[in-house]
């Protein structure tokens, strides 16, 4: 047998990426054992509006904590767990895919545990903004669920990946955010033709800046490494 021919034709994921995933898929498992009766009981049709309920995070969370001064450490789990419960299998199977594809891409220029630092800290940072904008701007509370705000933080490190490479090669910059922009772009008219799609962009957004930005300081060799990379021609 020539050699290379047992090989598989796909790269194998880091495993730091099924750490991520394995909650979305064990969750939505156990949704759909519950729809079909197997678990549950007869609240098992409910499971994924009662696990909403308990892992949403809700902006008045973070406005307490700046108008009382006051952490309530008992929901702060929030601020993370909103990432792996989804308001339907396709929100999962999107993020699940973002995910796994993104952060392949990703984790070869960060390590394992910088790549759950840049997943959780845009989703944490996402969700802490999307509950300013929200006071700020006099909005409706709204409760956040699903992972975009995380998968737009791996947008992000990717547009930094991409960011740094052309200003090493002395090209546009501005062609790295091509991608943010036709994902926005696709989730407007997404939103539009399905009636909108709530005030949860914000959160979105405010990842990728998260993602972004963290990356100067998560990317192998932090911020010297990217810094000397753009300043190199």
């Amino acid at each position: 047998m020539r050699p290379g021919l047992t090989q598989s034709p796909l790269n194998p994921l880091p495993p730091v990426l099924w750490l991520l995933a394995l909650p979305i898929i064990v969750t939505e498992a156990a949704f759909a054992l519950g729809r079909a009766g197997l678990i549950g009981g007869a609240e098992g049709v409910g499971l994924r509006l009662s696990a909403i309920r308990l892992a949403a995070f809700p902006p008045e969370l973070a406005q307490r904590v700046w108008t009382l001064g006051a952490l309530d450490l008992d929901q702060a789990y929030r601020a993370v767990s909103f990432s792996f419960v989804h308001a339907s299998l396709t929100h999962a199977l999107f993020v699940l895919v973002f995910t796994l594809a993104l952060g392949n891409m990703i984790a070869q220029n960060f390590r394992p545990w910088a790549v759950v630092a840049l997943f959780l800290g845009s989703a944490i940072g996402g969700a802490v903004v999307y509950a300013a904008v929200l006071a700020a701007a006099g909005m409706r509370p709204a409760l956040l669920v699903g992972g975009y705000p995380a998968v737009y933080g791996l947008v992000g490190a990717f547009t930094f990946l991409l960011w740094t490479r052309l200003a090493a090669q002395n090209a546009n910059r501005f062609r790295a955010f091509v991608l943010i922009g036709v994902l926005l772009s696709f989730q407007l008219i997404f939103g539009l033709a399905h009636g909108g799609s709530g005030p949860g962009w914000i959160a979105e957004i405010a990842g990728f800046a998260w993602g972004f930005g963290l990356s100067f300081l998560l990317v192998d060799g932090g911020l010297g490494r990217a810094l000397a990379q753009i300043r190199r021609r």
